[in-house]
């Protein structure tokens, strides 16, 4: 007895070529999760949450951290590129709230001594505790899904037949 098998690879190679040109430059998707990334770091400083949602330390004077004049917050940005998406700031000052710091000494640079409203009076350094770490670069679990989901959708569309 003799049973032959014929089967109609055609709709599968079309669907892998399909995928691998897809592959080949997915800035469109990354464009998109960085758009996603983006949004969640801004949700990060209206909440004053960490990725991880954490709640930020509060700031000893009036106010909520890292949001004083929004530069921060406004610099967040993304490059998508073919096969990755960076997301990140140019601030100087981002690593030292995204990580915290140790201890530092705060000296005058152009003049002999510190002086603030409320002093008692000038200072030649004062001795700083450090920063708090308060992350506001990241991916929340939520995102995961999210980009997940993205991702299925732009690599594995629905067939027509």
């Amino acid at each position: 007895m003799k049973i032959s098998i014929h089967a109609d690879t055609v709709p599968v190679e079309q669907y892998l070529v399909r995928l691998a040109r897809r592959m080949r430059d997915m800035r469109p998707v990354m464009n998109a999760i960085g758009e996603i990334i983006v949004a969640s770091v801004r949700r990060n400083f209206r909440e004053s949450r960490a990725p991880d949602g954490t709640p930020w330390k509060p700031v000893k004077r009036k106010g909520r951290p890292l949001v004083d004049s929004g530069r921060l917050r406004n610099s967040v940005g993304y490059l998508a590129g073919h096969d990755r998406v960076e997301v990140g700031t140019g601030v100087v000052y981002a690593p030292f709230h995204q990580f915290g710091t140790g201890p530092y000494t705060i000296r005058p640079r152009r003049k002999k001594a510190l002086y603030w409203p409320g002093a008692a009076h000038p200072v030649s350094l004062v001795e700083h505790p450090g920063l708090a770490a308060r992350p506001f670069l990241g991916v929340r679990d939520t995102d995961w899904l999210e980009i997940r989901n993205l991702l299925l959708r732009y690599l594995c569309p629905p067939v027509s037949r």
